[in-house]
């Protein structure tokens, strides 16, 4: 009997001989893998900035990092609105994240808060340990956080369980925009230190928070919803600084007011009558 070679590209659902479910596509939607790319080069370029040092470095990359939150809604909404989702989109949008949400602002918090700590007592030099292992212990909750995402146990349409990684990146971006001059004192790098870790930890956490992926853009709004739309995005142009860092902190603290409320809750509806 005649037999012939088999091109693994060839194997589709039916085949027994491929874990697929469909047959194989080639190429990759260019719109959305673009805004991932440009998510890719902030996350790129905030790493390089921090390296440089300065304060005015420093502000580069956390200004990197908040271009990269942009790009990655941007890739999100744009494979949505036009039908282009993709597990390859998928894929490359989690590793993209890795980098611009979980290894650039771990280099930011360190280069910022710990680096800098004027080093010669024995307390300082162990803060300085403790902010690198802080700091990867970040990246670790990341890709978690992203793993989790990705094989759905990360939320649904309406909220994601544990901070989100884009939200803990801008945290730690807004914070250096804000206060700009990188810390000295090792007190106040302390407090840097752990507030990393609990952003890492919240990563990794079943905390509920909103899903703002599922605000319909196209519905009727109100006339005061779209005015204090326009006044966020005035404030933000004008004083970015204390605007971003308000915003970041509200999101993250959310979180954590609405998970004692329903603990509260629970418990009450829990007591016998």
């Amino acid at each position: 009997m005649a037999t012939h070679e088999i091109n693994p590209l060839d194997l589709g659902a039916d085949d027994p001989r491929s874990g697929r479910k469909g047959p194989l596509r080639h190429g990759v939607y260019i719109l959305p893998s673009f805004f991932t790319v440009l998510n890719l080069l902030c996350g790129y370029y905030a790493i390089l900035e921090t390296f440089r040092g300065g304060a005015g470095d420093m502000d580069n990359a956390a200004r990197a990092i908040g271009c990269a939150i942009v790009f990655d809604a941007f890739d999100g909404w744009v494979a949505r609105a036009t039908r282009t989702n993709s597990e390859f989109g998928k894929q490359f949008d989690s590793l993209a994240d890795v980098v611009s949400f979980g290894i650039a602002p771990a280099f930011l918090a360190f280069g910022w808060g710990v680096k800098g700590v004027m080093l010669g007592s024995f307390v300082a030099v162990h803060i300085v340990q403790l902010g690198w292992v802080s700091s990867f212990v970040f990246v670790i909750f990341c890709a978690w956080r992203l793993a989790r995402f990705n094989i759905g146990q990360a939320g649904g349409f309406r909220y994601f369980v544990g901070l989100p990684t884009p939200a803990a990146a801008g945290a730690i971006a807004a914070v250096v925009h804000a206060m700009w001059n990188p810390i000295e004192d090792w007190r106040k790098s302390l407090v840097w230190v752990l507030l990393v870790l609990l952003l890492g930890f919240l990563m990794a956490s079943k905390v509920r928070y909103y899903n703002f992926k599922g605000v319909n853009l196209g519905r009727r709004r109100t006339s005061l919803a779209v005015v204090a739309m326009a006044l966020i995005l005035a404030a933000i142009v004008r004083y970015s600084e204390a605007t971003l860092l308000i915003l970041a902190s509200v999101y993250v603290l959310h979180g954590l007011v609405l998970e004692a409320l329903r603990k509260m809750r629970h418990r009450t509806s829990a007591r016998p009558a």
